[in-house]
C-alpha cells in the first residue's frame, strides 16, 4: 500500500476504529463483517434449479402427441374420403394426450415448456396433406422411441408409455389395412 505522506491507513486500523466506534468487541465483530463485505466481488446470482427430468420428458411427450394429432387432422383434411377411418386413430391419440397431461405436475403445467428434447414426431409447419404411409412412419417412429423413454420414467409414466407404444405399434399395422 502506498502512502502519500501522512499516517498510513490499513484495513486493520479501519476495523479497529470501526469496532471502537460501534461499541466494543461485539460491535467490532459486526463492523468487521460490514467492512469486510466491501469488495469489488459481487455475489453470484442464484442459479435456478434444473428442471425435473420427469417433467421435461412429459412435456416432450405432450408436444409429440400434439404433433401426432395435428398429422391426423391434416391427413383427414387432405383425404376427405379417409377422414372417417382416421378419426378413431386420432381419438386414441387425444386420449393419450389427456393421460400424459394428467401426470404433469400442476406447477409445471402453469409454466411454459422449454424442452431440450425433441418431440418424437416432427410435423411440418406447412399445411400439406399427410399420406397414410406418412402416418404409418410417424406411428412407427413414435412406437420405437417408447422403450428408451421408459428408462428414466416413474413407474406410472413407464406403464403409460408402454401402453401408448403398444397402441402406436397396432396403429402401424391397422393403418396398412385402411383403404381409401
Amino acid at each position: 500500500m502506498e502512502t502519500t505522506g501522512g499516517a498510513r491507513v490499513t484495513r486493520r486500523l479501519v476495523l479497529r476504529t470501526a469496532g471502537g466506534a460501534i461499541g466494543g468487541t461485539v460491535g467490532g465483530v459486526a463492523a468487521a463483517g460490514l467492512v469486510a463485505g466491501c469488495s469489488s466481488r459481487t455475489a453470484e446470482p442464484r442459479r435456478p434449479k434444473p428442471p425435473d427430468p420427469q417433467t421435461v420428458l412429459l412435456r416432450s411427450l405432450i408436444a409429440g402427441k400434439e404433433q401426432m394429432i395435428e398429422l391426423y387432422q391434416r391427413a383427414a383434411l387432405s383425404q376427405a374420403r379417409l377422414a372417417g377411418a382416421l378419426e378413431p386413430f386420432r381419438q386414441r391419440h387425444v386420449a393419450h394426450l389427456a393421460a400424459l397431461r394428467a401426470l404433469l405436475p400442476k406447477e409445471a403445467a402453469a409454466t411454459p415448456s422449454v424442452s431440450g428434447l425433441s418431440p418424437t414426431v416432427s410435423a411440418s409447419p406447412s399445411a400439406e396433406g399427410v399420406s397414410l404411409s406418412g402416418l404409418r412412419d410417424a406411428e412407427r417412429k413414435a412406437s420405437a422411441a417408447r422403450p428408451a423413454q421408459t428408462a428414466g420414467a416413474s413407474p406410472a409414466l413407464a406403464q403409460l408409455l408402454v401402453s401408448v407404444g403398444a397402441c402406436e405399434a397396432v396403429h402401424v399395422v391397422a393403418l396398412g389395412r385402411v383403404r381409401g
